[in-house]
């Protein structure tokens, strides 16, 4: 999976701050403006897996051959390379849109509208027939979901002021997963009911991503009911006599700069892209895993998906915990070790079958440990956005980096499977954290994390 998004404000606090109460904790989850980002982040969360995890388990049962699954990974590329386009989104205006709605929110809309057009473009397409269009629906879904998360990132920063960040960032986590539950159990539940209605699973697979494309409705009357940040009308008022191209070029060329004049950056760069590797390479092929073991689709459903969330939540809090109490370099050689370590409970179901116990297990194993790493790996990619100038921009950077390893280096994980088998693959989906951990030994001994700061969740 690909890590939520984060801001700066959200990880660095004051030891010395005077502890709010736990009324004062709750409240600040009711607040409007953290409402607000708590359903963009269900809107951001909803697609992912549409040209994920659960497309994959649609190919799956059209008889797709495992290579070709794999390949599929490639349609993240977007999610990869929405760094290029950040700049775009930061400076440019929508036709009618701004006008209408401002700077943020007249782009969330629009990417939001584009966004239900290309499910519904998906939702015609028939694995088993052509693929290619398969692949192509999943490459504009991917690449309006990215620029939808281009926005909310950019519209979180600027509408929450420093005491609701964090709470904003929580909230906003926790409905990115929901959305993504919805989009996996949620969709297989779908197609299962419409499949259970006499109609083809060809159809059935249809209707259940026209229901996903109208969820997208809940992020769209969010954007409606939301405001336009006030830093957003600022920042408009403070560049309107630039050019669009003067207002990209600063964008684009300010977060770039910046962040390569420091110190061990390419070292920096290239363990973002590796850290969530083992997860990603593992998590490209545990769809077809399940499905080949014997698990019916509301197996997958019920168990990856519902024991799942309740794993990663409660991993969350495990993550955050551990970051507040131990250095962030500490931190994340625990999230380093145990989310590759996890792989190793997906051998031992191979060995013994299709046990529903032995899948929960896996399961809960491989979510609580990713959450973990999710959570240090977060703080680690804010710690990194230090200048509010760029915030957004170099946010979608160091995300799309981190998405290289789910995009690129994970689409041979299924010819991996093909020739190894299942217990073998696992196991090489441990040894694949190795890199990463080298990569974390040598920016430790270079002071790395002493440069960035003392960083909290």
């Amino acid at each position: 999976m690909t890590a939520p998004d984060a801001t700066t404000g959200t990880v660095q606090t004051s030891a010395d701050a005077p502890a709010a109460s736990w009324r004062d904790s709750l409240a600040v989850y009711l607040q409007p403006r953290v409402l607000i980002v708590l359903f963009l982040g269900f809107s951001s969360g909803l697609p992912l897996a549409l040209s994920g995890s659960t497309l994959l388990v649609w190919m799956r049962e059209a008889g797709v051959d495992l290579g070709t699954i794999g390949l599929f990974a490639l349609v993240g590329t977007p999610y990869t390379l929405k760094f290029l386009w950040a700049p775009l989104v930061d400076a440019l205006h929508v036709p009618l849109f701004t006008r209408a709605f401002g700077r943020r929110r007249g782009w969330l809309l629009f990417s939001q509208l584009l966004l239900i057009i290309a499910i519904l473009l998906l939702a015609l397409t028939d694995p088993a027939r052509s693929p290619f269009y398969v692949a192509l629906g999943a490459l504009l879904v991917a690449t309006t979901s990215s620029t939808q998360d281009i926005v909310v990132d950019a519209f979180r920063v600027e509408s929450l002021p420093e005491s609701e960040q964090a709470a904003g960032m929580a909230s906003y986590v926790a409905a990115y997963r929901i959305g993504m539950l919805v989009s996996t159990a949620g969709a297989l539940f779908i197609v299962s009911g419409f499949e259970s209605t006499g109609i083809s699973r060809t159809s059935a697979w249809m209707w259940g991503y026209v229901v996903m494309a109208a969820m997208v409705l809940i992020g769209t009357i969010t954007a409606l009911a939301a405001t336009e940040p006030e830093q957003s009308v600022r920042a408009e008022a403070a560049t309107q006599a630039d050019t669009a191209f003067a207002r990209v070029l600063h964008a684009a060329i300010g977060a770039f700069s910046e962040f390569l004049a420091r110190k061990d950056a390419l070292a920096a760069l290239a363990f973002v892209v590796l850290f969530k590797f083992t997860d990603a390479f593992s998590g490209t092929m545990t769809a077809p895993f399940v499905i080949d073991l014997g698990f019916s689709r509301n197996d997958y459903a019920a168990i990856v998906k519902g024991v799942g969330l309740a794993a990663t939540l409660i991993g969350g809090f495990a993550g955050g915990f551990l970051a507040r109490r131990y250095p962030l370099a500490t931190c994340l050689w625990i999230g380093g070790v145990v989310q590759a370590l996890a792989n190793l409970s997906f051998s031992w179901l191979a060995l013994v079958g299709t046990s529903q116990w032995a899948l929960a297990f896996a399961i809960t194993a491989e979510n609580f440990t990713s959450a973990i790493g999710t959570v240090i790996f977060v703080a680690y990619l804010s710690a990194l956005c230090q200048n509010p100038l760029h915030t957004a921009t170099q946010y979608a950077l160091l995300t799309a980096l981190a998405a290289v390893g789910r995009t690129y280096l994970s689409s041979v994980a299924g010819y991996v499977a093909k020739a190894t088998g299942w217990p073998l693959f696992f196991v090489i989906c441990v040894l694949v954290a190795i890199p990463s951990l080298v990569l974390l030994t040598w920016l430790q001994k270079r002071g790395h994390f002493e440069e960035l700061g003392p960083v909290r969740v």
